[in-house]
């Protein structure tokens, strides 16, 4: 038999496996209950009993015991036996508790989509554009934009533009030959 700290015996007891007291420790059947626990469980542990005290819940003499107890444990097993009886309070997620997704930082990058080609006639309809090429401005541009509904592919503004500028260079041509031919 061993004497607990809060002076109650239990036979059986293992050194290493937190103590059972009939009415607030039992054991926590949990994978992460052997798991190592830091300074931050424990504080979050005491911030439990302390509300647990402040609440009338606990005795100044089960607080006393308790956060001593607090202060020696090495797992969350030990931990979580000491607030077992004690609603949650401040103890944002126990450890024993399912896993929590992923964040989302630590998670690989979504794919990146497929680049769309631009159309090449839609590029030589604005360079001809510009050229003061306006026949053939005009006769990629409109081949350019079929491609484009057709493939799904970018330059759809290069052949409007292409299309534009070689009507306007048409419309320029066809005036200045009039007027010379007058």
């Amino acid at each position: 038999m061993s004497v607990q700290p809060w002076g109650e015996s239990r036979p059986g007891h293992r050194h290493g496996h937190p103590p059972l007291v009939p009415g607030w420790q039992s054991p926590v059947p949990a994978p992460q209950a052997a798991m190592r626990a830091s300074h931050t469980d424990r504080d979050r542990t005491v911030d439990v009993l302390k509300a647990g005290f402040a609440e009338g819940r606990l005795s100044a003499e089960e607080y006393e015991e308790r956060h001593e107890a607090a202060s020696r444990a090495r797992t969350y097993g030990e931990l979580a036996a000491l607030v077992v009886d004690l609603p949650a309070g401040p103890m944002v997620a126990p450890p024993f508790q399912a896993a929590q997704p992923v964040p989302a930082t630590f998670l690989p990058p979504p794919p990146v989509p497929p680049v769309r080609p631009t159309s090449a006639l839609a590029v030589v309809s604005l360079v001809c554009s510009v050229s003061f090429l306006s026949l053939p401005a005009v006769v990629t541009g409109h081949i350019a934009r079929a491609q484009i509904r057709e493939r799904n592919m970018n330059g759809d503004a290069a052949a409007v533009v292409g299309l534009v500028l070689g009507y306007l260079g048409c419309a320029f041509w066809t005036l200045l030959i009039l007027a010379v031919g007058s």
